[in-house]
């Protein structure tokens, strides 16, 4: 006999991890097919979700199933965003509250970006258990964060392709 109330919790986590463990989600399966791709734009780990992130993420994730019935290779690629200058400065709160008034300055470069790891890896975990929890069809083997090495890497080898055209420069003065 069915229940007569709805639960979410029993239904929904069951059908998504069935999903994810085999491969629904992933890109490459259909090699001829014609791809079909969105780049999430990633949140920060700053925090976690908000209501314009789940209205976005679910318009992208009608799309991406849309064009999954329709046959194309689809790549829905997650990631989150460092978020640089707010990122540091939940680091250096937190340190402030452990009575590390020096923060960042006291510790080095190298144990500072061990610390911002550290607060990625639980506020850039909440963000993908939300997503997950929205539904979202992610290739997650792909995720991505904006401070991955490869990703860093391309960010200064393109700087500094820019750099030599003359495209950027150097100068007292912010210009957006």
């Amino acid at each position: 006999m069915l229940d007569k109330t709805y639960s979410p919790a029993d239904i929904e986590t069951k059908w998504y991890e069935h999903w994810e463990t085999s491969g629904a989600f992933k890109c490459g399966q259909k090699p001829d097919a014609e791809p079909y791709v969105i780049v999430m734009p990633p949140p920060n780990v700053t925090g976690s979700l908000h209501m314009g992130h789940a209205l976005d993420n679910s318009l992208q994730d009608t799309l991406i199933r849309f064009e999954r019935l329709r046959g194309k290779d689809v790549l829905w690629q997650p990631g989150t965003d460092h978020a640089g200058i707010a990122t540091q400065m939940v680091v250096e709160r937190q340190l402030a509250e452990e009575g590390n008034s020096e923060g960042r300055k006291e510790m080095g470069r190298e144990a500072f970006l061990e610390r911002v790891w550290k607060w990625k890896e639980e506020s850039g975990g909440t963000i993908t258990t939300q997503l997950r929890r929205l539904g979202a069809s992610c290739d997650w083997s792909r995720e991505a964060f904006t401070m991955d090495e490869d990703r860093s890497a391309a960010v200064l080898k393109k700087f500094v392709q820019l750099h030599k055209e003359g495209l950027l420069y150097k100068s007292q003065r912010l210009v957006n």
